[in-house]
């Protein structure tokens, strides 16, 4: 039922940034920026719910929580960059855009470095040398 609230919300939004937009085109970029931050906002509980069902199947695995946190902050990272770069194409910034998603990019890659470094000396251990 909850996606019915958000279309619901997205659909109200997108109506009223139409009617708005001619007029007063900064009204209308703030008004998709907020229901952008209020839908983020309302699926955090969800966010948080997943996260711990994770977090709980990692523990009974007995998964590094170092390297479950890292995944999970990459994902973050992920998240952030790709509301952020799509916030700043509404306000047809493409270039920044472009720019927010590089250094979301760039952020995960020096994120994911222990792990690739532990996953390439795991492999080195395994081959014969």
């Amino acid at each position: 039922m909850e996606i019915i609230q958000v279309v619901g919300l997205g659909l109200i939004a997108t109506f009223l940034i139409l009617i708005i937009k001619e007029q007063k085109p900064m009204f209308a970029f703030l008004l998709a920026t907020f229901v952008g931050v209020i839908i983020f906002i309302a699926l955090a509980d969800k966010i948080a719910d997943v996260i711990r069902v994770i977090e709980s199947l990692a523990e009974q695995a007995k998964v590094n929580t170092l390297f479950l946190g890292t995944i999970l902050k990459i994902i973050g990272i992920a998240y952030i960059a790709e509301f952020g770069a799509q916030v700043t194409r509404d306000a047809g910034q493409n270039a920044i855009a472009s720019k927010i998603e590089l250094a979301g990019k760039i952020l995960i890659m020096v994120m994911a470095i222990p792990i690739i470094t532990l996953i390439i000396e795991t492999v080195m251990q395994i081959l014969p040398s």
